[in-house]
Formats: structure tokens, C-alpha cells, sequence
């Protein structure tokens, strides 16, 4: 992915953890990560592998589709 790509959905992540009151440790556990992937990834430092994103779309309850959508 593009570094603003990257940013962007890193952004998106943050916001749905934070819209549930979950901190990052809470949710590195629930989706079976470690905390610091999820900063990296919430950061846009990281791009993160499908079967990550799968993982953190899976603990929000929600489709790839829904994880991705937002406009650049």
C-alpha cells in the first residue's frame, strides 16, 4: 500500500477502537496480536498482511469492505 493509504487506514483502525473505549493492549489481545503491531499498524508505520487485517476486521465485527471504506 501507498504511505497515505497506509495512514489512512491506520486512522480508520484507531477510530473503531477508540468508538468502543478499547485500548490498544485490549485490542491486541482480542484480535490475537501484540500491542505493538497494533500501534505500528495505527501509526502507518506497518503494512499490515491480509490475514492481519482479516484479524482486526473479524474482532470490530465487520467485512474487509467496511474495514476499507474511506476516501483518500
Amino acid at each position: 500500500m501507498k504511505h497515505d493509504e497506509l495512514l489512512t487506514l491506520g486512522h480508520k483502525i484507531r477510530l473503531e477502537r477508540m468508538k468502543r473505549n478499547i485500548s490498544q493492549e485490549e485490542f491486541a489481545e482480542l484480535a490475537g496480536l501484540s500491542r505493538r503491531s497494533i500501534s505500528c499498524i495505527e501509526c502507518g508505520v506497518s503494512d499490515p498482511r491480509y490475514t492481519t487485517l482479516l484479524q482486526i476486521a473479524r474482532t470490530f465485527n465487520m467485512n474487509m469492505a467496511e474495514l476499507f471504506s474511506f476516501k483518500l
